[in-house]
């Protein structure tokens, strides 16, 4: 790992996200995550790895508008997992992420659903 902030707490995760993303910073996004986290995007999508989701990043932050900080819903964890999310400012739907304590004591992102849409 680096010398960046680590998220103590689950729901750091979601503010460093949105710090890192408006930052233009995909290395750190995918340090974020797990080595083998999966993300559910882009949508219909997986991408699996910290090396894949880093890559994606870098190519889909220079095309995104800057990132607005959301307000998390109550977390629920267990043991070491929890699972975090926060409704989208636009009414969109959700966002949940299942993240783990580390060793150390932070957290990271092991399965991420940035966008959930309601069924049709």
């Amino acid at each position: 790992m680096t010398d960046r902030e680590k998220a103590t707490s689950p729901e750091d995760l979601t503010r460093l996200f949105v710090e890192r993303a408006n930052a233009g910073d995909a290395e750190g996004i995918a340090l974020l995550y797990e080595p083998e986290a999966v993300m559910a995007y882009p949508p219909g999508r997986q991408t699996v790895g910290r090396d894949a989701i880093r890559r994606l990043w870098e190519q889909a932050l220079p095309n995104m508008p800057k990132f607005e900080p959301e307000e998390p819903l109550p977390t629920l964890i267990t043991g070491d997992l929890a699972l975090t999310s926060t409704p989208p400012k636009d009414g969109s739907g959700a966002r949940a992420q299942v993240v783990r304590r580390q060793e150390d004591g932070s957290w990271l992102r092991v399965l991420d659903q940035p966008e959930f849409t309601p069924p049709r």
